[in-house]
């Protein structure tokens, strides 16, 4: 019998975690966690779901669609309007890559760290 594992953390890679925190934080409206410093920032819901940010020394931004850096992580976020979140994270400092597999139904864009990351149609 496998074990009953609940997802707890989500902890990405990143040059400076304190400002991929707060780019996140304005997108999801998740509080800060009150020890988050610039080695490891976090970030957390109410139902206790954290999202980490740990430094990395030479960080490399993963390339979208490339595999010369990989993702290393990919999320998914469910939105109401694909048009208007997207906006708004571009707004945020998000980026969009040229390559979107299928931007009726997703859109793919990069937070400021270069993590691939989805907006998915609710």
């Amino acid at each position: 019998m496998s074990p009953q594992m609940k997802l707890t953390a989500i902890t990405l890679d990143c040059a400076d975690p304190e400002a991929l925190a707060a780019f996140y934080q304005q997108a999801t409206g998740l509080e800060p966690h009150p020890k988050s410093d610039g080695d490891f920032a976090g970030l957390t819901r109410e139902d206790g779901l954290f999202i980490g940010f740990q430094r990395v020394d030479d960080y490399q931004a993963p390339r979208w669609p490339g595999r010369t850096v990989p993702q290393q992580i990919h999320l998914d976020f469910e939105v109401d309007d694909l048009d208007e979140a997207e906006a708004l994270l571009l707004e945020l400092g998000a980026g969009k890559p040229e390559y979107q597999p299928n931007e009726n139904r997703w859109r793919v864009l990069t937070d400021p760290a270069g993590h691939p990351f989805c907006l998915t149609r609710g």
